[in-house]
């Protein structure tokens, strides 16, 4: 199910003021319970949700309005999709949904406090939170985690598939392909992709050998406080010279089911998303052709069920730099 903003630069410029939130669940025993907020001022129970910032990426607007709304920190998992509904002022409002799991540690350090915004929130078993909640719209998106449920993909873990950032051409290049580095646009796209990774919450960082694929996940690294895997098996040189060991790479990190991103190369990517496929037992594995035609420092989210992977792919969303 491809979501995300893919790319696009977001404003209300066109009419439509955006906004993302997310269904935050927690596991109690063999129970699942999701948040529902009370607004203050609107006197309504919802999802927590909120309103764009300028230069904010969905992604991150849906993990900043949690902690805002209920204290609580959290990590994407699967796209819920989008909502659509007018607004009062004649505009049209369209929120973007992920499904977001509420650690035991993070319950234990939420900072909420009832405030003018949100008076209350509870934690309810998804048929009285569908019952409770106001909007259709809310309503519909429960529904859909509701289903994910049902097939046991609802705790998930992502492999995130980066391409570098823009890197010196070989015609302005006199040392090895696999020496050149990253333009200034490429150190910028670099940086400006840290924000919206986070919000994934990647434990590990594997990269090519070549130094524009290190240097592209060299913030990141920086950034979370993790060191940077680097291997030939993903390089452009030895996909090119024998196919690499793109399968190896990909069936470890299937079987380790830890968030990681991969950053590798533009002929590289669609066969990491192919291995991912055949991988998890994925059918509709030639779909994925476009989540591998990345233009530089793109990234596809490929969420994956961390209890049973082979159930297939989750969802895969993707997500350009904010320049």
């Amino acid at each position: 199910m491809p979501s995300g903003d893919g790319g696009r630069r977001l404003s209300t410029a066109d009419g439509v003021v955006y906004a993302a939130g997310a269904v935050v669940w927690r596991r109690i025993g063999d129970d699942v319970q999701v948040l529902v907020i009370h607004r203050t001022q609107h006197k309504d129970f919802s999802l927590p949700k909120g309103k764009l910032d300028p230069g904010e990426a969905l992604p991150q607007t849906a993990v900043r309005e949690v902690f805002e709304e209920t204290g609580l920190r959290v990590f994407l998992g699967t796209p819920l999709g989008a909502v659509e509904y007018p607004i009062p002022n004649g505009r049209t409002k369209e929120v973007h949904y992920w499904a977001a799991e509420a650690t035991k540690k993070a319950v234990a350090e939420s900072t909420f406090t009832p405030n003018k915004e949100v008076d209350g929130l509870d934690w309810l078993p998804i048929p009285t939170a569908l019952a409770l909640l106001t909007y259709a719209s809310d309503i519909d998106v429960l529904q859909l985690f509701a289903d994910q449920l049902d097939r046991g993909v609802e705790r998930t873990f992502a492999l995130i598939v980066l391409r570098h950032g823009k890197a010196v051409q070989p015609y302005e290049w006199d040392g090895p392909d696999a020496s050149r580095p990253l333009k200034p646009r490429g150190r910028r796209q670099a940086g400006a992709i840290v924000p919206t990774l986070e919000t994934f919450g990647p434990r590990v960082l594997i990269s090519s050998t070549a130094t524009r694929c290190i240097e592209t996940l060299q913030p990141t690294a920086e950034a979370l406080g993790l060191e940077i895997r680097t291997t030939a098996g993903i390089s452009q040189d030895a996909y090119e010279e024998h196919g690499g060991s793109v399968r190896d790479i990909v069936e470890r990190r299937i079987e380790r089911r830890k968030t990681a991103v991969l950053c590798s190369h533009s002929p590289v990517l669609p066969e990491i998303l192919h291995e991912i496929a055949v991988l998890t037992e994925t059918r509709s594995a030639l779909r994925l052709t476009r989540a591998g035609m990345l233009s530089p420092a793109e990234f596809t989210v490929v969420h994956l069920s961390a209890d049973d992977p082979t159930l297939g792919i989750a969802a895969i969303e993707t997500h350009s730099p904010k320049e």
